[in-house]
């Protein structure tokens, strides 16, 4: 049986109930829905509570390069499950693309018919190399996936993270999923006391648990590819596996006591808003006329009162559509919002007359 996640009157999250009493809860007006960033449903008390005790609710957290899973367990249910996908991809594009440009500009400053000794080669202003920078897709990861935790937080009385450490083969700098791992935990030991386990461990309790695992395609938005993975890992708070050892053998066995159930699933992204460009790469080929305005590409605001990122609901043909604000294109003959869904795939272009404004934008899309 799922369970709604409770929220105090002053913001402080309680133990989730059963589905039934919290509808039940707003029809007599004990409750109001709770608004957040995961769009998970979720109500707050009206009046104060009986009690504020609440029991251990654990977050375990699978990293990856691509898609990471989080699951949310106490020791009676399965809270939360949350399918991830990492803006790496996008991030090393969009780094390598400015890497040229850079590169291009400072080629252009040159003057190359001098002698070398007498170019302009500007000297460092500042010494970078101290071996101890994040990259930037490394980092963009690790935040996405501390943000999550930090909405977590809000819904449920958090009490253990536990974070599944992994132990790349060879050269450590080489594993896009590894390096960062120590400032990650330095975030997470923040937010609630942090603990870590291999991969092996996680496997082996999943088994137990018998959760199923998707290992042909790990880039499908279920649960059995990485949220499973996420709720072995907060249950391995509850039980525990022990050794024994005997004259004539040994063994071992699960000690402790977790019960897992059916829990929402989310699928969460980083919204993919545009930067603005004052210039284009190709500068020559798109200057603009001498009456003109130049174009203007990329940017977060529309003159339709919308902001890239924001949660709408449009129409089209008798059809209603719901999804993410990414763009805008505006002629003299027509006017168009581009509203795309939680995996920044566009939907379609629709009238700024029949969008509606549902949520402002939190930098975050789920399904």
């Amino acid at each position: 049986m799922q369970r709604v996640p409770v929220i105090s009157p002053g913001g402080h999250p309680l133990m989730p109930t059963i589905a039934s009493r919290a509808r039940r809860w707003l029809r007599e007006g004990k409750a109001r829905v709770y608004p957040n960033d995961l769009n998970v449903f979720a109500i707050q008390l009206i009046n104060e509570p009986s009690g504020y005790d609440t029991q251990d609710v654990v977050i375990g957290i699978d990293p990856g390069k691509l898609f990471s899973g989080v699951g949310v367990q106490s020791s009676q249910a399965t809270l939360l499950k949350l399918h991830l996908i990492l803006p790496f991809p996008n991030v090393t594009k969009k780094m390598t693309a400015r890497r040229i440009l850079r590169r291009a500009r400072r080629g252009r400053r040159i003057n190359r018919k001098l002698p070398y000794d007498q170019r302009c080669h500007r000297a460092k202003r500042f010494d970078n190399r101290v071996q101890k920078k994040l990259p930037p897709s490394i980092k963009a990861n690790r935040q996405l996936e501390l943000r999550v935790v930090k909405e977590a937080t809000r819904l449920f009385p958090i009490s253990h993270i536990v974070y599944e450490y992994i132990k790349a083969r060879g050269d450590k700098g080489f594993s896009p999923a590894m390096v960062g791992q120590k400032v990650m935990l330095s975030w997470l030991e923040k937010l609630a006391p942090t603990a870590t386990q291999y991969g092996w461990q996680t496997s082996n309790l999943r088994q137990w648990l018998k959760l199923p695992k998707e290992k042909t395609d790990k880039s499908k938005a279920v649960a059995e590819t990485h949220s499973n993975d996420g709720v072995a890992l907060a249950a391995s708070h509850f039980i525990k596996w022990k050794e024994w050892h005997d004259q004539k053998a040994h063994g071992g066995y699960w000690d402790g006591e977790v019960v897992v159930t059916v829990a929402p699933f989310k699928v969460i992204a980083r919204v993919g808003i545009y930067r603005r460009q004052l210039h284009f790469v190709q500068a020559d080929s798109h200057k603009p006329n001498p009456n003109q305005y130049r174009k203007r590409k990329g940017g977060t605001i529309t003159p339709f009162g919308f902001r890239s990122g924001d949660f709408v609901e449009a129409e089209k043909a008798g059809k209603v559509y719901r999804g993410w604000v990414g763009g805008y294109t505006q002629t003299t003959k027509s006017k168009k919002l581009s509203v795309y869904n939680h995996k920044w795939k566009r939907i379609g272009q629709f009238s700024p007359n029949k969008v509606k404004l549902l949520k402002r934008s939190c930098k975050l899309c789920s399904d």
